[in-house]
């Protein structure tokens, strides 16, 4: 009997990490009957960190909350509410950027508006609501505003030369003069979960690296957006050069300066969930996310699984939306692409679950 660990990430914007595991499993499956199949659904910080946590702890509660979202109209969302424990007394709140002042939350980009309000005002909630600890999943971010709207949102101040608020988003850092954190929100235990290590500001920052799929397309915008990085981070007095601070558009820095701790999201969720445990006697791991491609194997979730997988002695395979020419998939057994065996990236998009139980049969067939 082949033990089979499902522990994939969500396909962003089409499938659930739960879901798309329930497909892999109906897909291996159809091959090999005799499997016995364990469920570990998986996120880094993006989208799905707060159901990872949701999924894995008894007792969560969901708490509502009305935010500014990053088309500038109000959301409706929540933030996740842990049971108190021995060293968290008064419970732990986790909140989600991406539910908050994430991209998928954009019908078009506004690479110079959108920006981190409505998470800063989400965490503001958890803090009124009263709690010991924040978990902060800070992936899938619309705007590359440096933190500036969350940490405006909890009472920080950022100024032009006439001492009034610059503009919201990328587009006020060009002109912002002054900080003042005097009525900054103190920090309690801040734990930030984070999926890449890139720094602030550079060739590897925020701005050039993650400004394109937040509508920064010309190198020339990139470019002055960066420089408006480099400013902010002299005005915080935060290393620009430290892994992590160009997170969600230089937003992991701004929680650095609040007090915030960065640490490798799938790590974080993976020992929530006792991912260790259940692969500890796997004979495959089933690992995937909708696009796998050269920043993948930087803290993302199915290089994370293929090492576990790897020291555990199970055979780590891959399933994803598409396989990038530039991406390296020499860690596992076999991978294979939703876009290659329907045809088209819109036809595996259309039907997500379809296509991942083709996949689940595919890798069956290959693992034999």
């Amino acid at each position: 009997m082949t033990r089979v660990v499902l522990a994939p990430d969500s396909f962003k914007g089409t499938i659930t990490a739960a879901d798309a595991a329930v497909a892999l499993a109906r897909g291996w499956a159809s091959v090999d009957q005799a499997a016995e199949f364990v469920h570990r659904p998986m996120a880094d910080g993006g989208e799905g960190t707060v159901a990872a946590f949701e999924a894995a702890v008894a007792g969560s509660v969901r708490i509502p909350v009305t935010v500014d979202g990053p088309a500038g109209v109000p959301v409706d969302t929540f933030w996740l509410l842990l049971p108190p424990t021995a060293d968290a007394p008064l419970g732990t709140a986790v909140v989600d950027l991406g539910s908050t002042s994430g991209i998928e939350l954009l019908d078009e980009l506004r690479p110079w508006d959108a920006d981190t309000s409505g998470f800063g005002q989400a965490i503001a909630a958890a803090l009124d609501h009263g709690v010991s600890r924040l978990v902060l999943g800070i992936g899938s971010s619309a705007s590359t505003d440096g933190g500036t709207g969350m940490l405006t949102a909890l009472g920080a101040r950022f100024l032009d030369t006439d001492g009034a608020a610059i503009a919201r988003g990328a587009r006020g850092l060009a002109s912002l003069m002054t900080v003042d954190l005097s009525a900054l929100r103190p920090a309690p235990d801040v734990r930030v979960l984070t999926d890449v290590t890139n720094p602030l500001t550079g060739p590897r920052g925020a701005a050039a690296v993650f400004g394109p799929q937040k509508g920064l397309l010309a190198e020339i915008d990139r470019v002055r957006v960066d420089a408006g990085l480099v400013g902010l981070a002299a005005l915080l007095g935060l290393d620009a050069t430290l892994p992590g601070t160009g997170a969600a558009g230089g937003t992991g820095g701004a929680l650095v300066v609040w007090g915030g701790v960065l640490a490798p999201g799938a790590a974080e969720v993976a020992e929530l969930i006792g991912l260790a445990e259940a692969i500890a006697d796997a004979d495959v791991v089933i690992t995937g996310e909708g696009s796998y491609d050269g920043q993948s194997g930087d803290g993302k979730v199915p290089s994370f699984l293929a090492s576990l997988a790897v020291d555990a002695g199970a055979r780590a395979v891959l399933a994803a939306g598409r396989i990038s020419p530039d991406a390296d998939t020499s860690l596992f057994a076999a991978s294979v692409s939703l876009t290659d065996l329907a045809g088209s990236a819109a036809a595996a998009l259309a039907e997500p679950a379809r296509w991942l139980r083709a996949a689940g049969s595919a890798l069956a067939r290959a693992a034999r």
